[in-house]
Formats: C-alpha cells, sequence, structure tokens
C-alpha cells in the first residue's frame, strides 16, 4: 500500500481528484453563498411574484437543490468510470 501512495502515477492521480473536487466545491459554495447573500441583502428580487404564492425564490431555492445533486452526479460519474479504474490500474502494475 504504500509503494501505491508513494508512485508518481498515484500522485498524478491524487492530484488531478484534488483539481476536480476542488473545482465542483466552488461552483458549489458560491451558489449556495449567493442564493444566501441575494436573500440576505436583496430581498426584492426573491420576492417577486410569479403567480399566486409563488415567488422567484423558490424556484431558485429547488434550483440550488437540484444542482447540488448534479455536481454530487458529476463527481460520481468521474469517480467511477475514470478514478477507480486508473486506481486499480495502478495496484495491478504494482503488483507486478
Amino acid at each position: 500500500m504504500k509503494e501505491m501512495l508513494e508512485s508518481r502515477e498515484f500522485k498524478e492521480l491524487a492530484s488531478k481528484r484534488n483539481k476536480i473536487v476542488a473545482v465542483l466545491t466552488l461552483i458549489q459554495l458560491i451558489m449556495y453563498f449567493g442564493f444566501i447573500l441575494v436573500l440576505a441583502f436583496k430581498k426584492d428580487i426573491l420576492s417577486q411574484k410569479l403567480s399566486e404564492g409563488i415567488t422567484v425564490g423558490i424556484p431558485v431555492g429547488i434550483a440550488v437543490i437540484v444542482i447540488s445533486w448534479l455536481l454530487t452526479g458529476v463527481y460520481v460519474y468521474w469517480a467511477n468510470t475514470y478514478y477507480d479504474r486508473a486506481v486499480d490500474e495502478i495496484k495491478n502494475k504494482l503488483r507486478r
């Protein structure tokens, strides 16, 4: 295990994973805190009525939740199709 963690290939893979995680996290944080900041300082934007009983804030809040799920899905898809396969290849290479 230690040999794998110290290998160049694994370090490159971990670096790539960290970049993807950082980008997805940054998108999530900007989206979430952007929503909270608009809610705190520009309530009039989110309080505009779309129809009886529904304001702009409701679909925007739902969108924040749905986009969070989609970002998680993007990471899971990447991890399942690329990351896990690359880790297995590194393990197999080091076992030889």
